[in-house]
């Protein structure tokens, strides 16, 4: 959605309550007054649907307390945080940041580790490399889904993209990506504890999962 400069006269008292909601909203007086028009025309602007998105997230996610949920109002990125069992109770951190204007893909999630442990470096790499040739089996070749990744010493990425061309729901995308962070949390912490006794077992959990529709990302 294109954004353009234009001059608009308003009174003195209107500015100064504008001022003070987007002081107390943490966002500008342009962002808050577009904000507002948009609404009264009904109009749903990116930041609106980014916002919406993250609300369902946030929903889906509040009677967990092992998963707290972090975003600022007016920003595009939601945070989720989960401990492994492991020593040390090591934290990871889903980071989901959505586009605001969608391209190939609508944003990406990034799982941020900090660990001084080679072994458990050693066991996520693993994993990640593992969950990466499942998608590219059973999701890239199959739903002809082009889907990015990398991996730092720090942090896992992988791009989001849609199932079909077009605007997507909000409930639907929200509830999308608490289904994927979850099944995926739960496998990567299985994997971390050697429940899984093949790659076998690891790529039936995967298949059920995806056939459940909990991996359509």
């Amino acid at each position: 959605m294109k954004k353009n400069m234009y001059s608009l006269m308003l009174s003195e008292e209107v500015i100064s309550e504008i001022d003070r909601l987007a002081e107390r909203e943490g966002t500008t007086r342009s962002h808050l007054v577009n904000e507002i028009l948009a609404d009264y025309v009904s109009v749903v602007t990116p930041e609106k649907r980014i916002t919406d998105v993250f609300r369902q997230i946030e929903s889906l996610f509040e009677n967990n307390e092992n998963f707290p949920v972090y975003y600022a109002n007016h920003d595009n990125t939601l945070s989720i945080k989960s401990a492994l069992s492991y020593r040390y109770r090591p934290t990871l951190r889903y980071e989901v940041e959505l586009y605001r204007v969608a391209g190939d893909h609508y944003g990406e999630l990034k799982v941020n580790f900090r660990t001084q442990s080679p072994e458990l470096l050693t066991r996520l790499t693993e994993f990640f490399r593992l969950w990466q040739k499942m998608e590219e089996i059973y999701v890239t070749a199959l739903f002809n889904r082009r889907i990015e990744y990398s991996l730092d010493e720090c942090k896992w990425t992988r791009s989001l993209s849609f199932k079909k061309s077009g605007n997507y729901n909000t409930d639907d995308l929200g509830k999308e990506i608490s289904n994927y962070v979850k099944v995926f949390d739960k496998m990567l912490k299985k994997y971390l504890s050697d429940g899984y006794k093949t790659l076998n077992e690891l790529e039936n959990d995967y298949l059920a999962a995806l056939n459940a529709g909990n991996l359509t990302i």
